[in-house]
């Protein structure tokens, strides 16, 4: 099969499309023939040499839909099966960005039956990253939530999830990101220049999920003794004024991305792509991601 991986740290260039060898599942484990893969941050983060792995090959890719191809002993799915997954890793040989990945059979659920599975593709890395990071901050119907981000991927699934909570949830988003995070169910939009209560003050919320990586700068929207999430594992900024401090390691979840899935087909979730891309094209996509002012998720499409 072929497969985006790196082998030399560097800009989109870096991307390379390789032969490899079908992998084959282990116990508990499914093959799911890859329909869709969104590119994420975290895939130029990987091809940068961030997260290290020098000296080998690195598969790129963690979202995933598609169809079970073959199953593993002990593997509760079947093979025609249309699915998802979070092919969780930073430094495995092969990612999801390839015509085949295998994952862990506990990883996966089926896929939404509501979109396509382009759309699809964009749900398990973000919107997983976004509840994890909620049960972090463990908020009570009624608490008050900023995200910042609120238009981006992360933080657009996490005004939504938080809103259906009962969560008072406002958006740290650009002026014409205003009527967008407010149609996610954010109360308000919040300009950064404003201050946490809109008028220059600062410490109004009980919360902040800081899916735009502010660090420091996003705990002067926490009131004393909130809270405040981060979506890099350990780069969480240091307590201040009894704010506990904490970020989320994303982690496969089958059962809970089942429950995102149902939420997608009630409509309750926004899926958002801003373009796909052929497998072949991989570099491409990355030298696009590179830009920055997307809406949504690239895709690649095997």
């Amino acid at each position: 099969m072929r497969a985006a991986v790196v082998r030399t740290f560097g800009g989109p260039e870096a991307v390379e499309i390789v032969d490899v060898e079908l992998p084959e599942p282990g116990a508990r484990q499914v093959r799911i023939k890859v329909t869709a893969s969104a590119l994420n941050p975290v895939d130029a983060g990987v091809r940068a040499g961030i997260f290290g792995g020098a000296g080998r090959q690195i598969g790129l890719g963690w979202d995933v839909a598609g169809t079970v191809d073959a199953v593993g002993p002990a593997a509760a799915w079947s093979a025609g099966e249309e699915v998802v997954a979070l092919a969780h890793g930073v430094a495995a040989p092969l990612g999801a960005h390839a015509e085949y990945v295998v994952v862990d059979a506990d990883a996966v659920a089926l896929a939404p039956a509501s979109v396509d599975a382009v759309h699809a593709a964009t749900l398990p890395l973000n919107a997983l990253t976004a509840v994890q990071a909620l049960d972090l901050l463990d908020l009570a119907p009624g608490d008050s939530l900023l995200v910042t981000g609120g238009a981006g991927a992360v933080g657009g699934y996490a005004v939504e999830i938080a809103a259906r909570r009962g969560v008072k949830v406002a958006a740290l988003a650009r002026a014409q990101d205003e009527e967008f995070v407010r149609s996610l169910g954010a109360t308000r939009s919040v300009d950064g220049a404003d201050g946490a209560d809109g008028s220059g003050g600062a410490g109004g919320f009980d919360a902040v999920l800081d899916a735009a990586v502010l660090g420091s700068e996003a705990l002067a929207f926490v009131r004393d003794g909130g809270a405040y999430a981060g979506v890099i594992p350990q780069a969480q900024p240091a307590a201040e004024r009894g704010v506990r401090t904490t970020a989320v390691e994303v982690a496969s979840d089958g059962v809970r991305l089942g429950e995102l899935v149902r939420a997608v087909d009630a409509g309750e979730l926004t899926l958002r792509v801003a373009g796909t891309y052929a497998l072949d094209d991989a570099a491409e996509a990355h030298a696009r991601l590179a830009e920055g002012g997307l809406r949504g998720r690239l895709v690649i499409v095997p």
